[in-house]
Parts: structure tokens; sequence; C-alpha cells
């Protein structure tokens, strides 16, 4: 395979300053919701990059779960290498691309954890394995022995908690908020002349600037 020869022309259309909106938090759900109704899978599927003190840039895939108050919302395990950075580095990059609509949309800021309430409430609508799957996978990012490991633990937790009755939201597991003061849209454009909008926070509000590709 001859990478170097790899590439596409993007040729689906283009954004102004005059077609995004004023808010970006309504261009960004309006974008989400272009992606849903096109059936791309998992539509909210985000790359998020963290360092910790060390500098070290780790990047992960997660599924974005709300956009709350201007504020972008993600639940994993507190004791991954993503909440370690994140303790030692609040800062975060994220980056949505769908491919198929040749577009992306670029965001930095911020990250909190959500209040304890909003975890156990997102924790309650879970489908039962994946509840399941957040107490089997309790040192997330840790060494194990083997793959049965994985699959004691896991019928350990079953008999613990069988299907029907409540599982409770484990202390080591709950919500991020990610608070933007930079959002990027990004269109493709033929011959790499792409639309780079961005939105930079100043104080309560946003100001728009375009950006050279």
């Amino acid at each position: 395979m001859n990478l170097a020869n790899l590439r596409e022309d993007y040729t689906k259309g283009g954004i102004s300053r005059s077609s995004i909106k004023s808010d970006p938090f309504t261009q960004f759900e309006e974008w989400l919701e272009v992606a849903h109704e096109q059936k791309i899978p998992d539509a909210n599927a985000m790359t998020v990059a963290t360092a910790g003190k060390d500098g070290v840039v780790t990047s992960r895939t997660l599924l974005l779960k709300g956009i709350v108050d201007g504020n972008l919302q993600f639940f994993t395990n507190y004791r991954s290498k993503k909440a370690q950075d994140l303790a030692e580095n609040p800062n975060a990059s994220v980056t949505i691309l769908w491919k198929e609509l040749e577009r992306q949309i670029c965001v930095r800021g911020k990250v909190e954890k959500t209040s304890r309430q909003t975890s156990e409430d997102y924790f309650k609508i879970r489908p039962y394995n994946s509840q399941i799957g957040a107490w089997v996978s309790e040192s997330q990012s840790e060494p194990i022995v083997d793959r049965a490991t994985i699959a004691t633990r896991q019928n350990e937790l079953e008999m613990k908690f069988p299907k029907g009755t409540e599982v409770p939201c484990p202390e080591f597991w709950g919500g991020y908020n990610l608070i933007p003061n930079y959002i990027e849209f990004w269109q493709g454009r033929q011959g790499r002349l792409h639309d780079r909008l961005c939105f930079l926070r100043s104080g309560e509000n946003w100001k728009l600037k375009r950006l050279s590709p």
C-alpha cells in the first residue's frame, strides 16, 4: 500500500460566516442531528486527547452523551488513564469526525467532574451489560493476566447483581463536563482549501473567526 497516494478530494460544500449559526452549540447540535439522520454509525463518537503533568499526550475514542448548559458531557472510569491525566491537567481536546459528510468539529477547554447525582442518573439508564461492564473494568487500563480474568469477574457480578435488579453506580465511575473555550467547525473543500470557522470564548460571549486552511 502506498500511503502517500491515498487521498480524496472534498466536494460536498462549504460553510460561510453568513450560513453558520451565531451560537456555536446550536450549530454543533445541528451538525450532530444531520449526522444522526444520515445514519452515520456512532455519530456521537469523539476522540478525546489528554496529557498529564509529564506532558505526554494520550488519545482515545469516547461517546459524547450530552451538550448540557454549554458543556460537552461524557462518562468514564475515574481510575482510568484519562482520569489520571485530567486530575493533573484539566485541559483536554476533542475531535468529532464525520468522514461521510466531510465535516469535523474540534473543541478545546477545561474538564470538570459532573455532580454525583448526574453520574448516578445516567448510570441508571445504561443497558444492563454496560452497567456490569463498568464494574468489571474496575481498574481500567491496568494490566490483567488474561481474558478469562474478565469473564470470571463478569460472572461474579452477574450473580451479585442479577438482571432485573438495580445495579448501583460504582464510586469509581462517573461523568465529566468539558467546558469549551474554543469550538472549530471544519468543512472539507476541493484542493485542500477547507473552510475553518472557529468560535473563541470571550467572557460570556463568543467571537467568530475564519482560519486559514
